[in-house]
């Protein structure tokens, strides 16, 4: 499995701290070897559109749809997304 990037994640992960970024990528790594890995805490996020989440860190998601047997992250999927502040 390989993942896929569309130029709206690109710019996305460029405007992101370094931090943010530098676990993204750790936790797709751990996503291409495994979606149920404990650390990912992936789940369906929406049904009609097969549309993924997955945790970067406490408090950023990334969305991602499985296309064949790899994840892909297109223009509609909004990276990253900030959870509500504690």
């Amino acid at each position: 499995m390989k993942a896929e990037y569309s130029n709206a994640v690109n710019e996305a992960l460029e405007n992101a701290p370094a931090a943010v970024r530098k676990a993204f990528f750790k936790q797709v790594s751990l996503l291409v070897q495994d979606l149920h890995h404990p650390s990912l805490h992936a789940k369906k996020y929406d049904e009609s559109n097969d549309r993924w989440q997955a945790r970067v860190n406490k408090n950023w998601r990334f969305y991602f749809k499985v296309v064949g047997s790899s994840p892909a992250w297109g223009a509609n999927h909004q990276f990253p997304k900030p959870a509500l502040s504690d």
